[in-house]
């Protein structure tokens, strides 16, 4: 009987497909993720505004997510940061890593020993990669994809990943995906800077479901602009950018809610009352919370008014 010795490399064994990619008109930078693991956007996706993205996956080191970025940052190209990475890295045939730097120029690795099927494809301003896939059509498709598409950087990433899995996928099925958009410049508050952050760890059908995130996530990108525009005395657009997001979260009580709070705030009571009875029949406890707005200074302090609300509760 012969001896096998298999070697030990470290490494968490994220098979999975990606892309990386860089709006050129909004300088957008961004990675995007779907496999049959658990929690992938915890291991793969790495990007921070006005520097990168990187995608590290197959036999993970998670070490090139962090290090790629602060190469990138100190001023080197993804192509340097990738090769100098990889040079130290004596599990780079079982790594597969993809790069784009905050100019577009883009850096891939499939490692020669990485589970087939597996390969990546460069093109302006993205790299799609992928490894343990049903078959070789996979990446190709995801770059058609991404290429065709129209929309915003997340919509055309997502595009790329709904093409993945019109190819095949991963062989073994689906389970989680993420998706992370940072702006073209960073503004030293990385909370702002992100774009979109969306993790989906666990799910019969993750790309569905991050769909359904994105969508929500742009209907509170919505009423925060309407936040803004009440701030900033703009009422008409406040009006507008509340619509919109309810047309976006239909089925989320807060894009109804609060706008009908705003439209209290600014005199369109009549306007108000008819959004607080659709409200507090679907959950009473808000009726609660509008009451206790008051007492916060989020309400007007009206007796009268607060009558009217109440008077919307439907018993």
């Amino acid at each position: 009987m012969s001896d096998l010795t298999i070697p030990r490399i470290a490494g968490i064994p994220v098979h999975t497909y990606s892309i990386v990619a860089r709006d050129p008109d909004t300088g957008q930078l961004g990675v995007a993720v779907q496999s049959h693991w658990f929690a992938v956007g915890a291991i793969v996706t790495w990007a921070e505004a006005g520097v990168g993205a990187v995608a590290t996956q197959a036999l993970v080191d998670p070490s090139y997510g962090m290090l790629g970025l602060g190469l990138m940052r100190a001023g080197r190209s993804a192509d340097d940061s990738m090769r100098g990475l990889l040079e130290a890295d004596r599990g780079r045939d079982v790594r597969q890593v993809a790069m784009i730097d905050a100019r577009g120029g883009v850096a891939a690795h499939t490692g020669a020993r990485t589970i087939a099927a597996a390969g990546h494809i460069s093109g302006s301003n993205f790299s799609v990669q992928a490894n343990m896939m049903l078959n070789d059509q996979v990446w190709p498709a995801m770059a058609r994809g991404f290429e065709q598409a129209r929309g915003d950087l997340a919509d055309r990433m997502l595009a790329a990943l709904d093409s993945a899995e019109a190819a095949g996928g991963d062989i073994r099925g689906r389970q989680s995906a993420a998706m992370l958009v940072v702006a073209g410049k960073g503004s030293g508050q990385p909370w702002r800077d992100r774009v979109v952050d969306l993790r989906v760890d666990d799910h019969r059908d993750p790309l569905g479901e991050l769909r359904r995130l994105l969508k929500l996530k742009r209907a509170y990108d919505h009423m925060a602009a309407g936040d803004d525009a009440l701030g900033a005395g703009d009422h008409a657009a406040a009006v507008r950018a509340y619509t919109a997001a309810r047309s976006l979260g239909a089925d989320n009580i807060e894009m109804a809610f609060w706008p009908a709070v705003a439209l209290v705030n600014i005199g369109a009571i009549e306007d108000a009352l008819p959004i607080f009875r659709e409200v507090f029949a679907r959950d009473r406890n808000w009726l609660e919370l509008a009451r206790r707005l008051v007492k916060a200074g989020m309400l007007l302090d009206d007796a009268q008014l607060m009558a009217r609300i109440e008077a919307q509760a439907v018993k």
